[in-house]
């Protein structure tokens, strides 16, 4: 009896599909990728995860591979743009936003100088803490939560980029040290809160609310730099679990030889 029993249970019970590996080729067909991210994105959603404390290992699994295919969309655009066709609705929209958000990214123009920085990273403050820190700015200046995750998003991967940009910003929302003693109010460049609340301020100063593309455009003067910002606050204020999967994301550097490696996450 007892072994019919665990037959039964065992038929009674679907088995979870296992996670994508960490580094697993990714399909080059526009049909099967789509497929691909659409199981990812949607396998993402159903985990329930509320941003607190450490990320779990089947977030961390999921949103890496969902974080690859949309590397790979945005860098092959022919590739990208006939899977993104392929999407259904209801994870089309991310894929497209996210895709056009980092296509934007690499439009900014780099500097002159020719030396890839030595990137150190640590980790980030948990979710949960951010999205505090992003609510408390807004309730004192007005910037919309969503706007203030996208540029900690986009200038230090949510703080795990600890190394000063070859302008020499620094902190998880990288400031230049003039503006910072203009903005910082006596705070931590390094404390998230601080930084934060400081971006908050100096975006506001700069136009926002009423015209958040002069203030984003004041932060960083590149047009793309504003249209990315854009595209990823709306994408998290669209649905925020997409605030906790880019968090989730892990940290991708230049390398000499004009390429990227990983430098967090499975295997790091």
């Amino acid at each position: 009896m007892r072994g019919l029993l665990a037959l039964i249970l065992a038929v009674a019970t679907p088995q979870q599909a296992p996670l994508p590996a960490a580094d697993a080729p990714l399909p080059r067909e526009p049909a099967q990728l789509a497929a691909a991210f659409t199981d990812t994105t949607r396998r993402l959603r159903a985990t329930g995860w509320d941003g607190t404390g450490e990320i779990p290992r089947d977030v961390t699994y999921l949103a890496l591979h969902h974080q690859r295919i949309l590397r790979e969309l945005a860098t092959e655009r022919r590739l990208g743009d006939r899977t993104l066709a392929q999407l259904p609705p209801d994870v089309k929209g991310e894929a497209r936003d996210t895709v056009q958000a980092r296509r934007h990214i690499a439009a900014i123009p780099r500097g002159p100088s020719t030396t890839i920085p030595k990137v150190r990273v640590a980790k980030a403050a948990p979710a949960n803490e951010l999205r505090a820190h992003y609510a408390d700015a807004q309730r004192r200046f007005g910037i919309h939560w969503s706007i203030l995750a996208s540029i900690n998003f986009v200038e230090s991967a949510f703080g795990r980029v600890r190394s000063a940009s070859e302008s020499g910003a620094k902190g998880p929302m990288q400031f230049m040290p003039a503006t910072w003693r203009a903005f910082g109010n006596g705070g931590d460049i390094n404390d998230p809160h601080d930084a934060i609340l400081a971006a908050a301020r100096y975006l506001k100063a700069s136009g926002a609310p009423a015209d958040y593309d002069r203030a984003l455009y004041a932060y960083n003067h590149s047009t793309s730099y504003v249209r990315a910002i854009r595209r990823y606050a709306a994408r998290m204020r669209a649905d925020e679990r997409t605030f906790r999967t880019y968090y989730a994301w892990q940290v991708y550097v230049l390398t000499s030889s004009g390429g990227t490696r990983r430098m967090t996450g499975p295997g790091r």
